[in-house]
């Protein structure tokens, strides 16, 4: 959990602040846990209570076809600091209200990395945030014990430690290898080492790979820089995967009758929109688009406080917007269009 409060002397410098913190989290997700986000500036009605803007970072989740609101950054203007008299003096000697920004990053980006990565098996880790990014098993039977593999094994660790990949030997004696491997893939360890006697006599190991499932045969002298180059090209492609999932989720609509039904293949939804301070239009859109989904389920007397959460949101008004044509009209209201916003079903 990570939270930051600021306080600025002007507007310009704590929306600076505001830009960086979200830009910060957007790495986050996208860098380290491999899932690509949607930045952009939340509408009046999703806004924080009380703050001047708020902008998020909004991820997918491929499994429900939901939204997730990833993380947030606030430009609080001064509304609390002239409700709480939060002032400053200035150079002048004058006393000021100070602009303040607020941001934070919560445990909820562990359950977005579980649910866009993770399979039947178990967790997937992206290599870089994985703890172990490497185990070793040494595969053992009657005719070849542990004790004929294990200055190998051990040599191999070495070698991962030394280039600074995370790594463990289990070389546990109550464990099989088949259960160990079951073991480590529900971990979501991104590479597991295979080493039995074939391995040993041919100084090599058996890499197989959590994301994708590759198996690849390598020598044991450059197994180091082999998995070290292996696990920066599962980051990029775990992120890869996650996006191009995601954009081919992410559609247009410019008329309301194609709204529901797009929910409905778990789309993301970009419309035409009048402006973010229409709230009464928003909540048209939540309660039309709830109606018209529990109508086609069959569920029209569904108690609201009950029913499956089935209704869109605005997740944000992106920050790279499409281009908007002259005319166009907002999918809601039918006013002049002002911009595009992102809807979804949401967490």
């Amino acid at each position: 959990w990570q939270e930051g409060h600021t306080a600025h002397a002007s507007h310009e410098d704590a929306d600076k602040m505001v830009m960086e913190a979200l830009d910060l989290y957007r790495r986050v997700y996208e860098e380290l846990l491999a899932i690509p986000v949607i930045p952009g500036y939340k509408t009046e009605k999703e806004k924080f209570a009380g703050g001047h803007r708020t902008t998020t970072v909004e991820a997918y989740i491929p499994v429900s076809g939901r939204a997730i609101q990833g993380a947030t950054s606030h430009d609080l203007g001064q509304n609390f600091g002239k409700m709480f008299d939060i002032n400053y003096q200035d150079e002048k000697g004058e006393t000021q209200i100070a602009w303040q920004t607020s941001w934070g990053l919560t445990t909820r980006t562990i359950g977005v990395m579980v649910m866009v990565h993770g399979d039947d098996t178990g967790l997937v880790l992206p290599p870089r945030v994985a703890p172990l990014q490497a185990v070793i098993i040494p595969i053992v039977s009657k005719t070849c014990p542990l004790e004929n593999l294990s200055d190998y094994c051990e040599d191999i660790l070495k070698n991962l430690e030394e280039k600074g990949i995370r790594s463990k030997l289990d070389d546990r004696s109550i464990y099989n290898p088949g259960w160990k491997y079951a073991h480590w893939e529900q971990k979501g360890v991104p590479i597991r080492i295979e080493v039995g006697p074939r391995d040993l006599e041919k100084k090599q190991a058996r890499l197989v790979v959590r994301f994708g499932g590759e198996k690849i045969d390598v020598d044991v002298s450059s197994i180091a820089d082999t998995i070290s180059t292996k696990l920066e090209e599962i980051q990029s492609n775990m992120f890869t995967k996650a996006k191009e999932f995601r954009d081919s989720h992410l559609v247009k609509v410019t008329d309301w009758k194609d709204f529901v039904p797009n929910l409905e293949l778990h789309n993301l939804v970009l419309t035409p929109w009048c402006g973010g301070e229409h709230t009464d239009w928003e909540e048209w859109v939540k309660e039309k688009s709830r109606e018209e989904s529990l109508q086609n389920a069959g569920l029209e007397g569904e108690d609201a406080r009950a029913a499956t959460s089935v209704a869109a949101k605005t997740l944000c008004i992106p920050f790279t917007q499409p281009e908007l044509e002259e005319g166009m009209k907002c999918i809601a209201s039918g006013l002049e269009a002002k911009c595009w916003v992102l809807w979804g079903r949401s967490y």
